[in-house]
């Protein structure tokens, strides 16, 4: 049950850095999901090193510092060019983009 609880608390802090980090993201929605997983990972290893709680224990320190490593994971992957390769969505016929 806590492997379920730490890859839901990982979706949601990857859609989370995803939101912090401006500009486009190149990566892909599993891309997001595994660098969110990562980031909750750290986030629980650095609160419990702290005496916060335990890794798979949700706070806001785990989850806050998760998001930072995220973040960090993302712009890491972006730098790499991880996902570079990816086409741009085509556009529909009659659509405007604004």
């Amino acid at each position: 049950m806590q492997i379920l609880g730490l890859i839901l608390i990982g979706i949601v802090i990857g859609v989370l850095a995803r939101l912090v980090l401006p500009g486009r993201q190149h990566i892909g929605v599993l891309m997001t999901i595994l660098l969110g997983i990562g980031g909750a990972v750290v986030g629980g290893v650095v609160a419990s090193a702290i005496g916060e709680g335990d890794i798979f224990e949700l706070n806001f320190v785990g989850t806050v510092v998760g998001i930072i490593a995220a973040v960090a994971m993302i712009a890491g992957a972006e730098a790499l060019g991880v996902g570079a390769d990816r086409k741009p969505a085509p556009r529909q016929p009659g659509r405007r983009t604004r």
